[in-house]
């Protein structure tokens, strides 16, 4: 799908999607839970469907009704060998391969796009240390069997917090205690955080510090229900629509969540953006920015939007801390800094993040890369252009973002789909 999208401020009032972060998490944890569990998720896409479509290819039962996902738990031990298929969901590939060799599962996993490209090691490494007997590294489909077992673990911090998620999941199915040692900083450690939140609505409790991990046998047991928590990295899309020139009112946020990508509100308050808060409301309207110097190690999924503002800001915004953005469903440093410069604002890329000069959007054609985040940060940028935008591929908002360009439309977006 090609869009054509025409200059046009937001406004009005919308409730953020669920987290499909928090989703991951939850239907994990419900599977192996010991009772079903409902979750409630009024929004769901391809990567929630895809975390789903695993578990029930282990032997758990998930109905999904309305919004409304029952979870009926796995149960017994499987022989068959199950075939699990991520989609184009990292999420669900490295949370689900820990998982597997805990239950001491025969498997094989098949990936879509560039997820079967994204880097396994180190955690490769450290399940075939732990007795998991996997097929070649990098190769797809990647098949395993044997059970994992516990013990001490090591993994380097820059590489993916989602090793650390999968491996906290999978381990309190093991009869002894195991530990995790993080070698180096963990980033993106507010979605370990997230995990940890989770895992206790199971009643599991891992102990968490920033250089270790400490794991104890424990069973996961059912909450009964629990509601998604509403969705901060989808929500960063329509707070910077506000401050580059509409004014939008975003409920559904939790304002305590464990989700890094809150941090939204902080820098674009940075920027001089007027966010505020009033009782669970969260208000962006149009503001004069001004460039900053963002470390985006915790929030690599909020730099194609900020790069947006950074465009439209005064003055030069330097982006650090992103390396990993190369490793995602597009290479993200270089599809933004593509996306801007099709659009009229220079930037240049750098080892680990870009640098933007600021002074304002035109407009243009913008391939999105088969990348949802890009698709929607082009959406966004088109509202402080002055001369529309197309974007080549917009589908790819299906796999976080299913309704996106319906609700764009209902805040007063223009757009016009493309043969």
């Amino acid at each position: 799908m090609n869009v054509l999208l025409t200059p046009s401020p937001l406004e009005g009032e919308l409730r953020v999607i669920p987290s499909k972060s928090y989703m991951h998490r939850a239907l994990i944890c419900a599977a192996l839970a010991d009772k079903p569990t409902v979750l409630h998720c009024p929004k769901s896409n391809r990567d929630i469907w895809a975390t789903a479509g695993c578990l029930s290819a282990l032997g758990a039962e998930i109905k999904e009704e309305n919004g409304v996902f029952t979870v009926f738990p796995i149960e017994g031990k499987q022989e068959e060998t199950a075939h699990l298929c991520c989609e184009e969901s990292g999420s669900t590939l490295r949370f689900m391969l820990p998982v597997t060799a805990a239950l001491g599962r025969k498997a094989v996993f098949h990936a879509k796009g560039r997820l079967s490209q994204r880097p396994l090691s180190p955690l490769y490494e450290e399940l075939v240390r732990h007795g998991v007997i996997l097929s070649p590294n990098g190769v797809f489909p990647l098949s395993t069997e044997g059970r994992l077992t516990g013990g001490k673990f090591a993994l380097e911090g820059s590489v993916s917090s989602q090793f650390f998620t999968g491996l906290l999941l999978g381990l309190p199915l093991l009869p002894e205690e195991s530990e995790i040692t993080v070698l180096g900083r963990l980033e993106s450690a507010p979605y370990v955080s997230l995990t940890c939140a989770v895992m206790k609505e199971f009643g599991v409790r891992p102990v968490v510090t920033e250089t270790e991990m400490r794991i104890s046998p424990a069973p996961f047991r059912s909450p009964g229900a629990l509601f998604a928590e509403g969705d901060w990295s989808n929500a960063a899309f329509w707070l910077v629509a506000g401050v580059l020139g509409g004014k939008i009112r975003l409920t559904g946020l939790e304002k305590d969540s464990t989700q890094g990508d809150k941090a939204i509100v902080s820098i674009l308050r940075e920027m001089g953006g007027n966010v505020r808060e009033e009782n669970g409301v969260y208000m962006a309207e149009r503001s004069a920015l001004h460039g900053v110097t963002i470390d985006a190690t915790d929030i690599p999924d909020l730099v194609p939007v900020l790069a947006v503002a950074a465009a439209c800001a005064r003055g030069e915004t330097v982006i650090k801390g992103a390396a990993r953005l190369r490793l995602k469903e597009s290479d993200r440093i270089a599809s933004v800094c593509r996306m801007l410069t099709a659009l009229g604002a220079p930037c240049e890329e750098t080892a680990d993040g870009m640098i933007i000069c600021g002074g304002g959007l035109t407009g243009g054609v913008v391939d999105a890369c088969n990348d949802h985040r890009i698709a929607m940060s082009a959406a966004v940028a088109s509202l402080a252009c002055c001369e529309p935008v197309a974007i080549v591929g917009a589908q790819a908002v299906e796999k976080s973002y299913p309704d996106f360009f319906r609700h764009f439309e209902s805040l007063g977006g223009v757009y016009t789909e493309l043969n």
